[in-house]
């Protein structure tokens, strides 16, 4: 019988793409182990190379910037980052989850810092970074208001936000949702989100919009993956709806000042 650890890295991984969970606050956690089963599939491989490519192309030249990956995870993003030049730092509130991106950054030999902690709080100076990124993190923040407040108050003014989450209107997400009314704690803590909440986040936190995208129109079958992949970007330009994957970009203007409830 397979341990509860394990049974949750499968759960989580099998036709439902991996996400990043706050371990302080979500009722289970995902480890290190289940990114990695997830790539390794096809329909993982392809699905994660759309979304880090839309969320780099949002993120822009990366070359002596300074950037936190705000939920890093195991690290494949805050190492593409470093690897296109940025100085890069991430955050994570799992142990475990930063180990292995300390393991990934190098064996990769691409330079980063790491530090242990909670969006809600983040333990970092204020206007320290060109540029913020929270990949598939805010869906399990309970205040996920306060999160992106926190990450507007590190960036410097004239810096970038990018996030990116799970869209609400999708074939991915009508899964998730029969999983967590079927027992699964993962995706019954999950909130998905369309583009106008997304941005109307992005706002309240006193940010400017510069870019909405969407990705992952495809159901999660691997061969219909590679089947509709040519049509994703195009319908990504178009709209967010039936996107399982939406993206924000937004810049802190020079008289940034945050919007309270």
């Amino acid at each position: 019988m397979p341990r509860p650890q394990r049974r949750l890295q499968t759960e989580a991984c099998q036709n439902a793409g991996v996400v990043r969970v706050n371990k302080a606050d979500a009722p289970t956690a995902i480890g290190p182990e289940a990114y990695a089963s997830w790539r390794a599939t096809p329909l993982g491989a392809i699905t994660e190379g759309i979304e880090q490519c839309l969320i780099l192309d949002l993120m822009g030249d990366l070359a002596g910037r300074r950037v936190l990956d705000a939920g890093c995870g195991d690290g494949a993003l805050i190492c593409a980052a470093a690897s296109r030049g940025a100085a890069a730092t991430g955050i994570d509130p799992d142990p475990a989850m930063l180990a292995a991106a300390r393991s990934r950054v190098g064996g990769a030999a691409c330079g980063a810092t790491f530090v242990q902690g909670r969006l809600e709080q983040l333990p970092l100076r204020e206007a320290s970074f060109d540029l913020v990124v929270a990949i598939t993190v805010l869906c399990f923040v309970p205040d996920a208001g306060g999160a992106v407040r926190e990450m507007a108050r590190v960036l410097r003014p004239g810096g970038r936000l990018v996030l990116g989450e799970l869209g609400r209107w999708s074939w991915w997400a009508a899964i998730r949702r029969v999983r967590g009314w079927l027992g699964s704690s993962t995706w019954a803590a999950a909130r998905f989100r369309t583009g106008a909440e997304l941005k109307s986040l992005v706002r309240q936190a006193g940010l400017s919009i510069t870019a909405t995208r969407g990705r992952v129109y495809y159901p999660p079958v691997g061969m219909l993956a590679r089947a509709l992949l040519p049509l994703d970007s195009g319908l990504g330009r178009l709209t967010t709806f039936g996107a399982a994957f939406i993206a924000v970009s937004a810049e802190r203007g020079d008289g940034h000042s945050e919007k309270g409830c």
